[in-house]
């Protein structure tokens, strides 16, 4: 089910989704997220929001990437259908062009992207 969420402490509509499903999964202010992947962008020398800055930034803190199997030609796996076959659990979906923060089954954004297609996804390790 969607919940709507939005962590930024201005509670701006804005390019921050990485921040705000990082923020969200860990339990982390908004602001600490924000810092810490400026650091890690700034060690890679990539912007804070990049793929690789991010992904690399879960997998430190032990999240496990993993890909959705490319078979076929239409949006068919979608965030909805994620959260229906992952009730337990904390995750961070990928869809190429958004990132949206998955907890027990719910996925929280700022707007409903339960359509978005999930073309990978981090799993938060117990």
């Amino acid at each position: 089910m969607y919940v709507f969420a939005n962590p930024n402490p201005h509670k701006l509509i804005t390019d921050d989704c990485v921040i705000r499903a990082i923020s969200l999964a860990e339990g982390k202010p908004w602001e600490d997220v924000y810092v810490e992947l400026m650091v890690e962008g700034y060690i890679e020398k990539e912007l804070p929001n990049a793929n690789g800055v991010w992904g690399q930034y879960l997998v430190d803190r032990g999240f496990t990437r993993h890909s959705i199997p490319n078979t076929c030609d239409v949006a068919c796996y979608t965030v909805k259908q994620f959260c229906q076959d992952h009730l337990n659990g904390t995750y961070i979906l990928g869809t190429g062009t958004h990132a949206v923060c998955v907890i027990s089954g719910d996925w929280f954004d700022t707007f409903n992207s339960g359509d978005l297609t999930v073309l990978y996804f981090f799993s938060m390790e117990d």
